[in-house]
């Protein structure tokens, strides 16, 4: 497969395009990454979800430490081109590095951030010291 596909996405400033990944079974919204080039192709080529590390900087291949991987099963472009979706099965139910199913669990309650979801395990249980 050529990769004239990637020409098409609207890459910012830095050369990264905010990821959406979707539970592709429930359509819940797990988290929010940023991809480069490098990562969305690996992704598409391996089936397996990979992200840029801004904190890092370096490819993150999700679930390299802790397990959780994403397998894709559909990768999605918005209108504008500026938005990647992926629709992924979440190995492990935790897709969040604080231990959460997805990392948004919190809601707006009364002005308060309150959390909604439980937490699925402890993410010192999850990652070595010095994380």
């Amino acid at each position: 497969m050529s990769d004239a596909w990637l020409h098409e996405v609207a890459w910012d400033a830095d050369g990264l395009v905010p990821a959406i990944a979707q539970e592709a079974a429930t359509g819940k919204l797990l988290m929010l990454a940023w991809m480069n080039r490098d990562a969305l192709a690996e992704t598409v080529h391996s089936g397996r979800a990979v992200y840029w590390s801004r904190s890092r900087n370096k490819l993150w291949r999700k679930g390299e430490e802790s397990g959780h991987v994403q397998h894709v099963k559909e990768v999605r472009l918005d209108c504008d081109g500026d938005v990647v979706v992926l629709e992924v099965e979440q190995v492990g139910g935790i897709a969040c590095h604080t231990g959460h199913g997805r990392c948004f669990f919190r809601r707006l309650d009364g002005g308060i951030w309150v959390e909604s979801e439980p937490l699925v395990r402890d993410p010192n249980e999850i990652y070595k010291p010095g994380r």
